[in-house]
């Protein structure tokens, strides 16, 4: 739950900083990592940026990158749209995984479906063959009636 009274289900442990005041407060004045990018969400002017990357070195090819995108806007528009190829060839590789997922397992259905076809087919055909020798039987018996009664008939 948080100050403001917000609560949310998040999957992972969060720890949220209100900028202002991390600004404000002394713990913003220790050298580690976390202070750095913090500071670094909070830099609006040069001179600020300056001392920031005398404070943290490692910050200034992030300065550099920064500012040759701001004097080539159309970079980040690249970037942006080699963004957006990638997600929509991971988006349509993502479709045909799933579209071949569910084509396996109508497959299998097929396949299954087949299996009991074959074994449904196999049951009639054994019952048409007991039919055939039942019939076979009933007209041998049949005959053997007629010849009884042929007999009687003559007698």
């Amino acid at each position: 739950k948080f100050d403001t009274g917000l609560e949310l289900s998040l999957l992972q442990e969060y720890c949220l900083v209100c900028l202002d005041v991390f600004r404000e407060f002394p713990y913003a004045k220790d050298k580690n990592e976390q202070t750095a990018w913090l500071s670094f969400l909070l830099t609006e002017t040069v001179e600020e940026a300056e001392k920031l990357v005398s404070e943290y070195p490692w910050l200034e090819e992030i300065y550099r990158e920064l500012a040759m995108l701001r004097r080539k806007p159309e970079e980040v528009l690249g970037m942006f749209s080699d963004a957006l190829k990638i997600m929509d060839q991971n988006t349509v590789k993502y479709m045909i995984d799933e579209q071949q997922k569910k084509i396996n397992e109508q497959q299998q259905e097929m396949d299954e479906q087949r299996q009991k076809i074959n074994e449904q087919q196999q049951e009639m055909d054994e019952q048409r063959q007991k039919m055939n020798e039942q019939q076979q039987v009933i007209d041998r018996q049949a005959a053997r009636i007629r010849e009884l009664e042929a007999l009687a008939a003559q007698k």
